[in-house]
């Protein structure tokens, strides 16, 4: 079967290898001049089974109505006249219940734990290396009412075979004695051992080269301006140069812009660019600097370390498709990093960047086929896409070949 792959991000080169490790053949069409390029390109870092509660949750409420109005909010929702994300807002509401928060959690853990496992799996057949870390992700806590709120969020991970396990701060700080000098500040934490880290682009660029060897191309500098249907069908995609390409099956992994892309055939995609930031930092070799993959909860931010490089990333701005870097957002990450590691002496200035996740109201992705015979979707991630990128390849090539897939999740 011929299989265009609309998106050169983690998740679409990931269903690339799959699809054509099925025996498929695939091209991979992105606009950007190499893979990994945008959303994939300075992420979190994490491969993070335990970051599977949904930000719509009931505890999240009250905390965003506190947060209106600071421009270095983790969670900032710009007031505009934008009926997506009114659309969006309303069904984030719906998703707050108890109810569809534990649904939510349940399929966003199996998911992301399939996709833990496949990662492994390709690890062990390819050598693929990408500074990636296999030392645990550690969630601490400075917040009484926090930790609280997490317990119960980890008993629920655990309930459905995440083993996130509580632990003191005097633990927090064995796990990671960098934290030694916020000890004071720390209530509690939980750890997953089993998580772990590595720079998501550069993983991409790899399992894109991999994946070229193995014969599918890959159209790089190439944008899709439309999908055209027929009979119930996507009949061809045009590129913005007026070609035109067929294939008997068109998977958009396309991440933010896959609402935009599918639009014009009728589609309103709960997908939502949700603004995420980064900074980069080259450490010198003097450095007090965490070596364990941290998520601070509190303030939504990661810390993991590639290499002799500290990734600090999170928060999420909702501002539409604004790719403009916000000084007080960027400023934020650092004035953080500085309160929890004084002795981290960096070398240069940050590295910092903006990129686009692209999230759907209950963080749950959408996957499967659309209403298109021939036409499946990979997108919706929101910050869990490189979590899930390997589990969503198999899966998708899984369906796309006519198989069960293995991972007990709601496709389409």
């Amino acid at each position: 079967m011929r299989v265009i792959v609309i998106g050169a991000g983690v998740v679409g080169v990931a269903s690339a290898w799959y699809l054509a490790r099925a025996g498929h053949a695939v091209t991979v069409i992105d606009r950007q001049p190499g893979a990994g390029l945008e959303t994939s390109f300075a992420n979190g870092a994490q491969i993070s089974v335990s970051h599977a509660e949904p930000w719509a949750n009931p505890h999240v409420l009250p905390k965003v109505l506190h947060w209106l109005g600071r421009e270095d909010a983790p969670l900032l929702f710009r007031l505009r006249p934008d009926p997506a994300l009114l659309g969006w807002g309303l069904r984030f509401l719906t998703e707050c219940r108890p109810q569809r928060t534990l649904e939510n959690i349940r399929a966003i853990v199996t998911l992301a734990l399939y996709s833990r496992s496949k990662l492994g799996e390709l690890r062990a057949e390819t050598g693929i290396r990408y500074d990636h870390l296999q030392r645990g992700i550690l969630h601490f806590y400075t917040e009484r009412s926090e930790f609280a709120a997490a317990k119960e969020a980890a008993a629920l991970m655990r309930r459905f075979g995440c083993d996130r396990r509580l632990v003191d701060a005097d633990e927090c700080v064995r796990i990671e004695p960098a934290l030694a000098s916020a000890r004071d500040r720390i209530v509690g934490g939980d750890y997953t051992s089993e998580d772990e880290s590595g720079d998501a682009h550069l993983f991409t660029r790899e399992l894109a080269r991999l994946a070229a060897d193995a014969g599918v191309e890959f159209r790089y500098g190439s944008a899709v301006s439309r999908l055209s249907a027929a009979r119930g069908e996507i009949d061809h995609l045009a590129l913005a140069d007026g070609e035109r390409l067929q294939a008997d099956a068109y998977v958009v992994a396309c991440g933010s812009w896959s609402r935009q892309l599918l639009s014009p055939l009728g589609y309103c995609l709960p997908v939502y660019p949700a603004k995420g930031y980064s900074a980069t930092l080259t450490l010198a070799p003097d450095s007090v600097a965490p070596s364990v993959s941290l998520t601070d909860d509190g303030h939504k931010l990661v810390f993991s370390r590639l290499g002799n490089r500290l990734r600090i990333a999170g928060t999420a701005e909702f501002n539409g498709y604004d790719m403009t870097l916000n000084a007080v957002r960027c400023a934020a990450l650092m004035r953080r990093a500085g309160e929890l590691f004084p002795e981290l002496r960096p070398q240069g200035e940050p590295e910092y960047w903006c990129g686009l996740r692209p999230a759907t109201p209950s963080n749950v992705p959408l996957i499967g086929r659309a209403r298109h015979a021939n036409l499946w979707l990979a997108t919706g991630h929101g910050t869990l896409g490189w979590t899930m990128a390997c589990g969503t390849g198999a899966a998708l090539s899984d369906l796309i070949s006519g198989r069960r897939p293995e991972p007990d999740f709601p496709f389409q």
